[in-house]
């Protein structure tokens, strides 16, 4: 019966995505032929499209309690946003707390309605207290440039290290990039949904990261980590959740 319920669920979210997404990437891509010569980018727009169509909303929908419960009483001063997408994380961001909001989005698509969304939670790159990224989450150097090797107070991450190239290298090297502050994260397809992996365990990379201090030894940065997920799911669920909170030493 497991079984079963995986294979439908599978089979559900793949006819959701090809009717939502299919159609208005058809449409940009008889409009620029020259897409046809890049993938990578084909697989963008179809990310952008649906997610603007109902999916991105739905998934925020459905993850609203916990991410009221986690990131909006926790996030605070300067917050990255890994893999920003539309801009739904800033509607849970308290302002009398979060004083700076960086989005990172390599998905060009999905900027527009992400401005959008920081502008209307009160966030403007006119005054700085709001920053747009191009480079992925692997890329820290270019965000270390980009933020003048400032460190961040909060770094969330909602369905975003699944895409991420080297997952493990790339938590790693975020870790210094906050002093002592949170990290919250949230987990054919790999090639349509813009690089997501359903196979990639970012959970059990942020709980098992381990550091080298001054002398070389390797340890935890956490002094407080905690994982959680839907009660009575199945870890063979198709869209498993797994949500954890990470507190640096």
């Amino acid at each position: 019966m497991k079984a079963t319920t995986v294979v439908f669920g599978i089979l559900m979210h793949n006819w959701f995505c090809i009717k939502t997404g299919f159609f208005p990437t058809l449409k940009e891509i008889i409009a620029r032929p020259s897409l046809l010569l890049s993938p990578t980018e084909i697989s963008r727009i179809f990310m952008a499209k649906l997610w603007a169509r109902g999916f991105g909303d739905g998934i925020d929908e459905a993850g609203r309690s916990t991410k009221e419960h986690l990131i909006t009483p926790n996030a605070h001063g300067s917050v990255l946003d890994l893999g920003a997408g539309h801009g739904h994380t800033v509607r849970y961001l308290d302002h009398a707390k979060v004083t700076q909001y960086i989005a990172l989005e390599p998905n060009v698509n999905m900027h527009p309605l992400l401005r959008k969304a920081a502008f209307d939670a009160g966030y403007h790159e006119s005054d700085g207290s709001f920053v747009l990224l191009s480079c992925g989450a692997e890329e820290t150097s270019k965000i270390l440039a980009a933020l003048d090797s400032k460190p961040v107070d909060t770094i969330v991450s909602v369905l975003t290290l699944c895409s991420v190239p080297g997952p493990q290298k790339a938590i790693h090297n975020l870790v210094p990039m906050w002093p002592g502050g949170s990290v919250f994260c949230t987990p054919l397809w790999v090639y349509v949904m813009d690089g997501c992996r359903l196979d990639c365990p970012t959970d059990i990379y942020c709980a098992d990261l381990e550091v080298e201090d001054d002398n070389g030894v390797l340890s935890s940065p956490w002094k407080e980590k905690e994982l959680w997920g839907q009660v009575d799911e199945p870890e063979e669920h198709l869209l498993w959740h797994q949500v954890g909170k990470f507190v640096k030493n």
